[in-house]
């Protein structure tokens, strides 16, 4: 090939750029403003969800989900069930928290948890809460895993970072838990440069997020959540520009990311369809190349839609997947590790802990690989990739 094949493009294009200095044009208030309620009103009607909050990053949509929780007072106990293949950002915030982490293995179809190990961690446990990662787009059975939470009576947090447009029967990921996080930065579904959403149907949730976003103030609920806090604590109207309700954070993005935004929520749906044809590309591609069975496939759910965020590989020995590596390099197509491995073997788990060991996240580890999905791939690019893989690991 020509030119390198990057794991990413910028979605970003020269009509967003152009957009953002119309507005700019105007001189707008930058910080966070009107544009982005316009920003999250539009995400939530897309989405199909009640509420969403805008943040400076998905990180922080994480870390907002979970303090959210310490800060409503309605855990049972500080148990928190983290899958073993997931950002760093979805275990930070447990540690930074003070929070119990149990880490649950993945399952080697769709790569979301392990469903029996999960239903054992609930039962001898008991935990709280759990979070979890729709791993590179693919659905995990969300009916299997609501089912159980209910069951086991544990608050559902998603991490849709890596999955905004994947469905599960129908209903986009994001509405299935108490809230959801999902990302806008460079090289995610959209982007806003940088940015991330918390998303939720529970209005005192919504509310909450929103205090804990800037500092703790009621300056972003409406008049009826302000009027319940100002009487609760006897505070007049002016004082209550710098009365703090809550020990909050400063998480705030920006109108012009919420105006790139807006522009992209407006062609986001025809991003994710390339994507999902580009997955199918991929697994025919990958079957027709690989009649020896080498490289593992993903799995979907029967009842899914996958906005394929990259596509994974894992091989049969950590050899394979050296050789692969090497042969994707050499050959200016970009990879990397799926996603960073397992949690229970990063260092900063091991260092407050110890090392822990999941079998099935151990081998995504040591054998699996990502390689470049994105809207702007060909389909003689993914024949390529696919068969730079095949011909190192015969």
């Amino acid at each position: 090939m020509k030119d390198k094949i990057t794991l990413v493009k910028d979605t970003i294009d020269k009509d967003d750029v152009d957009n953002l200095i119309k507005w700019l044009k105007t001189y707008p208030r930058l910080t966070k403003g009107p544009k982005t309620i316009e920003f999250e009103e539009k995400w939530s009607k897309w989405i199909g969800c009640k509420y969403s909050v805008f943040v400076n990053s998905g990180s922080s949509a994480n870390l907002l989900m979970l303090y959210a929780l310490k800060v409503m007072g309605k855990l049972k106990n500080d148990k928190v069930v983290v899958p073993a293949l997931a950002w760093a950002t979805d275990m930070a915030p447990v540690l930074q928290l003070g929070f119990d982490p149990l880490i649950c293995d993945c399952n080697l179809e769709n790569l979301s948890v392990d469903l029996s190990q999960l239903e054992s961690i609930f039962h001898h446990h008991a935990p709280s809460a759990m979070i979890l990662v729709s791993v590179l787009g693919l659905s995990p059975d969300m009916e299997k895993i609501v089912e159980l939470c209910k069951k086991y009576g544990v608050t559902l947090l998603e991490d849709n970072c890596e999955s905004q447009g994947t469905e599960f029967d129908g209903i986009r990921l994001g509405n299935f838990g108490l809230m959801s996080s999902f990302s806008t930065y460079f090289g995610h579904t959209m982007s806003t440069i940088e940015g991330g959403m918390v998303c939720t149907n529970d209005k005192d949730v919504y509310d909450l997020i929103k205090m804990l976003r800037s500092h703790g103030w009621d300056r972003d609920l409406d008049e009826d959540a302000q009027r319940k806090l100002r009487d609760k604590w006897g505070v007049d109207d002016f004082s209550a520009l710098y009365t703090f309700y809550e020990p909050g954070f400063n998480l705030r993005s920006t109108d012009l990311q919420a105006v790139i935004g807006i522009k992209q929520l407006d062609k986001v749906d025809g991003m994710i369809d390339q994507r999902n044809e580009n997955f199918y590309h991929f697994l025919d591609t990958m079957k027709s190349y690989d009649k020896k069975k080498k490289v593992w496939r993903p799995t979907e759910h029967k009842e899914s839609f996958t906005a394929s965020f990259c596509y994974p590989m894992i091989f049969k020995t950590k050899k394979d997947k050296e050789n692969a590596v090497k042969a994707l390099l050499k050959n200016d197509i970009e990879t990397r590790p799926l996603i960073c491995g397992s949690m229970g073997t990063q260092p900063f788990f091991i260092s407050r802990y110890k090392r822990h060991e999941t079998t099935n996240a151990n081998i995504v580890d040591e054998c699996g690989i990502y390689v470049p999905n994105h809207p702007k791939l060909e389909k003689e690019e993914i024949e390529f990739i696919c068969k730079t893989v095949i011909d190192a690991v015969k």
